[in-house]
């Protein structure tokens, strides 16, 4: 594959119990890591979600309660999971919505941390859609030349999200051909957003909610005046980041420090600068944006996107 790694990449896909990252559960997660030198290792974890299979995921995926009710839990296996996961960037199809959400909350009922904060991500998808908008089974057919078989499969999917990539690769010459310069191009990183999604946001100096009625209202003057709804950020499905400041700040009234882009928009304030004033980032609710898509790659985006 002719893309420059500096450290392993996992590219990597999970079928679920549905669509929310916050109240489903991984029932497969299949990755293959790429190391430095184009070495590949692949892993698949069947896994009981410890809830029932709700029909409409059955009919996608075809997998039963039956199929998993000897397999291992998530908490029985993150060990081994974050061992694959180790030092590795991580790429997948749709994965900025589900996949990495998703394995954050895994990470979070068993008290750890999946750190995306380290980490490169590249969805693959976005590259899909930014040059050829059409859902997976066509990528296939579009930059491999052969059908996708074994669609709605973990690991099928994980191997068609790869050779994919490959086939971007070899097409667009003009593709970043590192992780680091990849995830620019696809996902610039907000500074003044706690999350990528932009729940919570820096404004003015001040770290304000970024959706809703509430909008550009400080955090630490809900801390004083709307404990509850602190409260109900901590309880929704909104991403993890957002969740654990409001927890921090209900538990120790603990901010986290503002970036330095932060701090020269409060000096700017203070000085009385002349420049406009900060239009908050447009923010989409994840449970809004995941409602869109299916924990299966192709019929997700045959949803949201008009085709199958």
């Amino acid at each position: 594959m002719e893309f420059k790694l500096d450290r392993p990449l996992v590219f990597f896909d999970i079928e679920s119990t549905g669509v929310s990252p916050r109240n489903d559960r991984i029932i497969e997660l299949s990755g293959i890591r790429i190391a430095v030198d184009g070495t590949e290792e692949s892993r698949t974890w069947l896994l009981n979600p410890q809830m029932p299979i709700p029909p409409d995921s059955v009919s996608i995926h075809g997998i039963t309660d039956e199929k998993v009710a000897n397999c291992p839990a998530f908490s029985d296996v993150i060990d081994e999971v974050d061992a694959f996961f180790a030092g590795a960037d991580v790429a997948g199809y749709n994965s900025e919505r589900f996949d990495i959400p998703i394995l954050e909350e895994e990470y979070l009922r068993c008290g750890r941390a999946f750190n995306m904060e380290d980490r490169r991500s590249i969805d693959v998808q976005k590259i899909f859609f930014k040059r050829e908008p059409r859902d997976l089974s066509a990528a296939v057919r579009f930059y491999c030349g052969r059908s996708h078989e074994g669609a709605h499969g973990a690991a099928a999917d994980a191997r068609a999200t790869l050779d994919v990539f490959k086939g971007q690769l070899e097409r667009y010459s003009d593709l970043p051909r590192t992780p680091a310069e990849l995830e620019e191009t696809l996902t610039p990183r907000d500074p003044l957003n706690i999350d990528r999604l932009g729940t919570l946001r820096w404004m003015r100096g001040e770290l304000c909610v970024n959706f809703g009625r509430k909008k550009s209202t400080p955090l630490k003057e809900l801390a004083r005046q709307d404990r509850n709804y602190l409260k109900w950020i901590v309880n929704g499905d909104f991403p993890v980041e957002a969740r654990l400041v409001c927890k921090r700040l209900l538990d120790s009234g603990v901010l986290p420090d503002p970036p330095p882009e932060a701090l020269a928009q409060a000096r700017a304030q203070q000085h009385g600068s002349r420049q406009p004033a900060e239009r908050p980032a447009r923010f989409v609710p994840r449970n809004a944006a995941a409602s869109k898509f299916n924990s299966s790659l192709s019929d997700a985006l045959g949803a949201a996107f008009g085709g199958k």
